[in-house]
């Protein structure tokens, strides 16, 4: 009898044991993982922005969702391989920055829904049918308008006297650069401006960029997307910049916080927030094809005055009072 009681309290807690481990693992498989797929890794304040959006949603972090990083480490050939091995490990949604990582996102998957957290120019790059009605698998939020460019260059005028001559450094393999100079060039030409276009295939080829830049009489330089976007690319990258007395603009603030000169772009920590408004609809059932592309309405200007003291260039009041952020 005793031996008969015991038996039967291990298989009643074996049956526990089980249960438990069922009821688990149908937990974990029931919350949705989202994944990120970013030429380099994104920086923590928009993640940060991310988890926040999602915040407040009423999401928590390791209860209703996970998330799953592949950033590719500037490597751009690695994202179609990343793209798969999202696919293969059944994310429920797919998060993407720039082009060049949306395009590999759908080019491996028609089912999991993708959610630009920026983009180049949507449409023309073959990622949705229009910006009411995205069609298929993937929506969000595009990244510039084709008026960008020109913005950019009449800043540039702004804050650089007499300048005829403008180096765009962008990174080798980027359709959303390519789409970005495509729309500058009408504006450059009737700003009186030329464009000269340096690629760079990696980090190392930064150097020689600016130098050519500044042996072809560039008066100022653009500086592109680049998947070397860490936080020692960035100081390097601005380093060079001072180095050759060019004054830059880049498209984040980043690098303007790194020592940079000047940036302008859309504010991507506002892009990253609404990336998770996107993330919610989706979950609570919508198609990402019926949801609008979001074109960009937030736009951020920031200045570094160290930087330009330290190239001998003063920039116009102006130009100050229309900066969200200003480093003395």
């Amino acid at each position: 009898m005793k031996l008969a009681g015991n038996i039967m309290v291990l298989a009643l807690g074996v049956l526990v044991l089980n249960f438990s481990f069922s009821a688990e693992a149908q937990q974990e498989k029931n919350v949705p993982r989202i994944g990120f797929l970013r030429v380099a890794a994104a920086p923590k304040n928009y993640i940060d922005a991310f988890r926040a959006g999602l915040r407040d949603a009423g999401y928590v972090e390791g209860q209703n969702y996970t998330l799953e990083f592949k950033w590719a480490e500037g490597k751009a050939d690695q994202l179609a391989r990343l793209a798969d091995e999202l696919v293969r490990s059944r994310v429920s949604i797919i998060i993407t920055e720039g082009t060049i990582a949306a395009l590999p996102a759908m080019h491996a998957t028609g089912a999991i829904p993708i959610v630009m957290a920026s983009s180049a120019d949507p449409i023309r790059s073959g990622l949705i049918a229009s910006y009411a009605h995205p069609g298929a698998n993937v929506t969000g939020l595009a990244g510039f308008t084709g008026e960008l460019g020109g913005k950019i260059l009449e800043l540039m005028k702004d804050i650089v006297p007499r300048l005829t001559r403008v180096a765009i450094i962008r990174p080798v393999n980027s359709p959303g650069d390519d789409l970005f100079i495509k729309t500058t060039e009408e504006p450059a030409h009737e700003l009186g401006l030329q464009l000269q276009i340096v690629t760079v295939h990696g980090q190392s080829d930064f150097e020689n960029a600016f130098r050519v830049a500044a042996q072809n009489s560039a008066g100022a330089v653009m500086v592109r997307g680049t998947p070397f976007s860490s936080p020692a690319d960035r100081k390097y990258i601005v380093e060079l910049a001072a180095k050759n007395r060019l004054p830059a603009i880049y498209e984040t603030r980043e690098y303007v916080e790194a020592g940079g000169l000047i940036s302008y772009g859309t504010d991507r920590i506002d892009m990253y927030r609404r990336a998770a408004v996107y993330v919610d609809k989706i979950l609570k059932g919508a198609k990402p094809g019926d949801l609008p592309v979001e074109r960009p309405t937030k736009f951020e200007l920031a200045i570094n005055l160290k930087a330009a003291k330290q190239i001998g260039l003063t920039i116009p009041p102006n130009v100050l009072a229309r900066a969200d952020k200003v480093i003395k």
